[in-house]
């Protein structure tokens, strides 16, 4: 399953890092609320882009190089999904989806 997909037959997804939980219909919400929530970052408001990069500045010593660089190519939901499965597979947060068809209690690792 894709990414767009996955986002069309997603219900909510879940983001959990640092002891919190980040619930949204569309990864943008779930990166907008990251940010809402990061006391240290200076450019609230300003474009998405410009959080996930400052965001990824951070994870430095968990993220390759060659991970950390945005593409210009990718609409910003796309890329904010993007975001959050790379922070998920380095280790700095893990996406669940909750499937619209499962278990209202039943909540799935984001990549399958």
């Amino acid at each position: 399953m894709t990414g767009e997909e996955m986002l069309k037959s997603t219900r909510a997804m879940i983001f959990l890092t640092e002891g919190k939980r980040y619930r949204g219909e569309s990864a943008i919400e779930i990166v907008r609320s990251l940010e809402r929530d990061t006391v240290d970052y200076p450019h609230r408001g300003q474009p998405i882009r410009q959080f996930m990069l400052w965001s990824l500045s951070g994870l430095r010593d968990r993220v390759p190089p060659r991970e950390l660089d945005l593409s210009d190519r990718l609409e910003d939901e796309a890329l904010a999904m993007s975001y959050l499965y790379l922070r998920d597979e380095y280790g700095a947060g893990e996406l669940l989806v909750d499937r619209p068809n499962s278990d209202a209690r039943s909540v799935e690792r984001g990549r399958d």
